[in-house]
């Protein structure tokens, strides 16, 4: 059995400052993408060597359309573009993104210059069609006034939650991971009483509690986005939203993150909210916070990151096995 190594970059903790990065990658430019790919480790260490207090920590996914020109077969088993969701009056679209940096540290500054010197040299090779810069709010809370996260796991359970294992063997270690954008209508939620304020949510606004289940409305987020497999456990994700906006322009949102081992637990979460559960039931909080973009990616592990695969490589070295020994590449699977 596979034992994968947790991605230090995605297990840890919550931090003051984040910044998002979503590029699509111009047509042939994905030799140059992969040359800057070798440079990310390396980046990171220099501007983060400054102040390692900060924890700056960078990770990079990759979406469904660009996977196999910069690298080939095989591909993560479960990485497809990012699924369009319509309901009877909410949406979840699916938008433009080949290439998604999640830069966070204890400091802005530090996700500032590594943002920039990323962007510049990925910019021959890609454009930047999305870019969010988020920060922490009071105790975590989001610009509705509530706690985000508080679900995360933690330890062993928060390893078994997002990182891949011998169930994909050639990707252990890595994650998927879908993002999302949300504005709030934060004037029409404002005018709500606490206490519908708490419904909608599932959990009260002060404590951050639960609230029980005979109080708990069957449209309220905490409701939907609960996941309960066939032996009744929970299933669960990590994530890593973060406040936005620009009080000026009235942009006020929360830019949804969220890892997972595999991502059909947050599409069922994002299915459950936009859809409904049953169909017509979505999630309340929708009513006040639209979905703008929408993106899959995989992340694979910082080593694959370090030397990344050229497409044909995998199909060269399976044939030069077949020539060598006329099997299919296989023969060390075999017991002779």
């Amino acid at each position: 059995m596979i034992e994968p190594t947790a991605s230090e970059a995605v297990l840890t903790g919550i931090t003051e400052a984040a910044i998002f990065v979503t590029f699509v990658v111009e047509q042939g430019a994905e030799d140059g993408v992969r040359d800057v790919l070798v440079d990310v480790s390396g980046l990171r260490r220099s501007v983060g060597f400054r102040i390692p207090e900060a924890e700056l920590t960078c990770v990079v996914g990759f979406g469904a359309r660009v996977w196999d020109p910069l690298f080939g077969a095989p591909r993560p088993a479960s990485l497809h573009p990012f699924r369009e969701l319509s309901g009877a009056r909410h949406t979840a679209p699916a938008t433009p993104g080949d290439l998604f940096i999640h830069l966070r540290a204890h400091r802005q500054d530090l996700c500032f210059d590594l943002a920039q010197r990323l962007t510049s040299r990925l910019t021959d090779y890609a454009r930047v069609v999305d870019e969010v810069h988020g920060f922490r709010s009071f105790d975590e809370r989001d610009l509705l006034g509530f706690v985000d996260g508080t679900e995360n796991p933690e330890g062993t359970a928060a390893n078994a939650a997002v990182v891949i294992g011998d169930e994909d063997p050639q990707f252990a270690g890595g994650t998927y991971v879908v993002v999302q954008k949300y504005v709030h209508d934060l004037d029409t939620w404002d005018a709500l009483p606490v206490e519908e304020q708490e419904r909608a949510i599932g959990r009260t606004k002060l404590s951050d509690l639960e609230l029980p289940d005979e109080l708990k409305p069957a449209n309220s987020h905490v409701a939907l986005n609960t996941i309960v497999d066939g032996n009744g456990d929970q299933q669960q994700i990590m994530r890593f939203n973060m406040p936005f906006g620009r009080v000026g322009a009235g942009e006020f949102g929360t830019f949804f993150v969220g890892y997972a081992r595999k991502p059909d637990v947050i599409e069922q979460m994002l299915t459950n909210m936009f859809i409904g559960k049953p169909p017509g039931n979505s999630d309340r909080i929708l009513d006040f916070s639209t979905a703008v973009t929408g993106n899959l990616y995989f992340v694979p592990t910082v080593e694959f990151l370090d030397d990344p695969p050229t497409p044909g490589a995998a199909a060269s070295v399976a044939a030069m096995d077949q020539e060598t020994d006329g099997s299919l590449g296989i023969g060390s699977l075999r017991g002779d």
